[in-house]
């Protein structure tokens, strides 16, 4: 195991209506001229909206609103925010939504106390302070609700880039599953899909002796594997809910990666498919994230036997190690395809003939992006041409 340092200092209030618990934690955390920043009209229509101004207005907190993020977030809606932030002197952001809400929120707390461009912090810049963060969770996905970690698409370009910062990180987040309980199955899917993608991220790794990490991946993995097809069956199953939303946050808030190196290559790979085709993030996951480990498998094929064991229940092949890991592989794809997740290019609605457009956004040049395996523009390609006709 690797020395590491760990700080997630976010406070979770977790359960049914402790959405009416928002203003308790604004003023907590000091919070006095808020910016609520929410998605369309669905937090609108379910009432969650005037809950939360009503527990902001019970604490005298004055706010302003800005709604009409989408999914993979605008840089746009950012820039917009950040003027809102300087003008009314807004000193505390309230999100209200899934992943794209909390990282344009991100992008906005960022930008408000910085004299330059925000996008400077996608870009490689260090963030050095930022407006503190409050989340309402209504996706269990992308955990953004407890990582420094955010992701905005320039509209310019559409360049989908990342950045990440502890000062990021929410001051508490409001987890009610049963928010989550009107969702779409498909975006229920999409959500799980971006859950195991973390965890995976995490878990094909070429530090040793990591059993502690290893164990609570495959925890979160079991759990996503048991619990997806029953909400998916059962869209009012709070309990499922429950579970898939708590494994959302440890997924990634840091917790199962400690102490080993990580690879992330197929978040970069697959962001360029949903920045060009504006799919959803965990759709394009599940196309790109089985067709990655197609690809790199033999780098370590003992990890993706332990994958296909430990996950998936597959028999150990001691005579043929790789017959058990191609196996494991075989049987994730099937489980994201059983979901109702697509598995190519053409059920992702993605282009075979736009992949060197797709290697070209992705600036490798004559480079490699780290990780479990180290990959050129040929590699990705290769992942890209995998992705475009896989099958069953």
């Amino acid at each position: 195991m690797d020395n590491f340092n760990f700080y997630s200092p976010t406070q979770f209030v977790f359960g049914k209506e402790r959405e009416g618990e928002a203003g308790t934690y604004v003023k907590k955390y000091g919070g006095s001229k808020v910016l609520i920043h929410y998605g369309g009209g669905s937090v609108v229509r379910s009432g969650l909206l005037d809950r939360v101004k009503d527990s902001l207005t019970k604490e005298g907190i004055s706010f302003v609103e800005l709604g009409g993020v989408m999914p993979n977030p605008r840089s746009g809606l950012v820039y917009q925010g950040i003027d809102i932030c300087k003008k009314e002197s807004v000193d505390f952001i309230l999100a209200l939504g899934g992943g794209s809400v909390i990282d344009s929120s991100k992008g906005i707390a960022a930008g408000s106390l910085y004299d330059g461009d925000f996008w400077d912090f996608y870009s490689g810049k260090l963030v050095e302070k930022a407006l503190p963060i409050g989340v309402v969770l209504t996706i269990a996905a992308a955990g953004s609700e407890g990582s420094g970690d955010s992701v905005v698409t320039k509209e310019e370009g559409m360049l989908k880039r990342a950045t990440s910062s502890d000062l990021l990180r929410p001051k508490f987040s409001i987890l009610n599953p049963a928010l989550t309980q009107t969702l779409p199955a498909y975006q229920t899917a999409c959500g799980a899909t971006d859950i195991m993608a973390h965890v995976f991220e995490r878990y094909f790794t070429n530090t040793l002796e990591v059993e502690i990490t290893d164990r609570l991946c495959e925890a979160v993995l079991l759990t996503m594997v048991k619990e997806t097809p029953r909400v998916i069956a059962d869209p009012n199953n709070y309990e499922a809910r429950a579970n898939i939303m708590w494994a959302g946050m440890v997924a990634h808030n840091g917790l199962v990666g400690v102490g080993r190196s990580q690879d992330w290559n197929s978040h970069s790979i697959e962001h360029e498919l949903s920045a060009l085709y504006d799919c959803a993030h965990g759709a394009g996951l599940a196309v790109i994230m089985p067709s990655w480990m197609e690809y790199v498998y033999k780098h370590n094929i003992m990890r993706f036997c332990q994958m296909a064991t430990r996950v998936f229940g597959c028999q150990m092949n001691f005579e043929n190690p790789e017959v058990t890991a191609v196996e494991g592989i075989k049987r994730f794809r099937s489980f994201l395809h059983s979901i109702g997740m697509p598995i190519n290019f053409e059920e992702l609605g993605a282009k075979e003939e736009d992949i060197p457009v797709l290697v070209d956004k992705l600036g490798l040049g004559d480079g490699k992006t780290g990780g479990f395996v180290s990959l050129t523009s040929e590699d990705v390609t290769k992942i890209y041409e995998i992705a475009a006709k896989a099958e069953i």
